[in-house]
């Protein structure tokens, strides 16, 4: 097994359960209403700051009906079905994790969404070779996973038509600080590839993208984390985060928020327009 094949199988691993479907459909049973986009947030909304984050970097998109969406790394789909519920833009999803990609497809089935956002089991480097079909890209929380991620924005360029935003959502350091294992990304060091905003930024450039702006999210992701820790006070909500992390979610997130308070990590929001004629 080469190892890049080993590498996506350990991070298969890391994220898949088995029963993902099975427990989403518990939580929700116990709901009074049919689900909605608005609801399934607090569970496909795999990134810091949750619903508030993705409709901040979303807005920044500028998206219509007209524009056709790649979102790599699209997990459980939550920020693919929110693109498509508020701004009617189509949306196709790439991710690593076949688990994920079935109950996305199913997720998006029960809201009603799956004539406009669509799902498939790739890996970000291996991104269908249909040049030019899409207005818009984002990529929500997946780049700690990401190795090569200047190869992942010269594939993402290439999909882009000129002038197209790609919208970033990742966590990122500040120098050598490394956070304690497991994070909700990786269980170990072996599936984690965390980078500066300056190695984002330089590894865009040399794909053709024009950088528009680089913002800090942490004040904004602390609160948000702040929010979700105060709704558990009773215990786990029928619908959250631990469906999909299971028992070793207060430790995954103490890390986490460990390193962002300790400033070792910062949510950092990039937008940057694809080059080219």
């Amino acid at each position: 097994m080469s190892t890049q094949n080993s590498r996506n199988k350990e991070l298969a691993d890391h994220y898949s359960s088995g029963a993902l479907r099975e427990r989403i459909e518990h939580g929700l049973n116990t709901l009074s209403q049919p689900p909605t986009v608005a609801s399934l947030g607090a569970v496909d909304e795999f990134h810091v700051g949750g619903r508030p984050a993705t409709a901040h970097l979303v807005e920044q998109l500028e998206l219509g009906p007209a524009d056709r969406v790649l979102d790599i790394g699209s997990g459980l789909g939550g920020t693919g079905r929110y693109i498509a519920s508020s701004t009617g833009a189509a949306v196709v999803g790439v991710d690593v994790t076949e688990e994920y990609v079935h109950v996305a497809r199913w997720l998006t089935e029960l809201v009603g969404l799956s004539s406009v956002v669509e799902f498939v089991h790739a890996a970000a480097a291996d991104l269908p070779a249909q040049e030019r079909e899409f207005s818009a890209a984002t990529m929500v929380h997946v780049g700690m996973n990401i190795p090569d991620k200047a190869a992942v924005f010269t594939d993402v360029a290439a999909q882009l038509a000129p002038g197209s935003t790609f919208g970033i959502y990742d966590l990122m350091i500040t120098g050598s600080e490394r956070p304690d294992y497991p994070v909700p990304w990786a269980s170990t060091p072996t599936t984690s590839f965390l980078e500066t905003a300056d190695d984002y930024v330089a590894h865009l450039a040399a794909a053709g993208f024009a950088i528009e702006r680089v913002t800090d999210r942490s004040e904004a992701a602390l609160a948000g984390i702040a929010q979700q820790a105060a709704a558990a006070t009773n215990g786990p909500q029928p619908l959250g985060l631990h469906l999909v992390m299971g028992p070793a979610t207060p430790t995954k997130f103490g890390n986490l928020v460990a390193a962002i308070r300790s400033g070792a990590i910062v949510p950092t929001e990039i937008i940057a327009r694809s080059g080219g004629n």
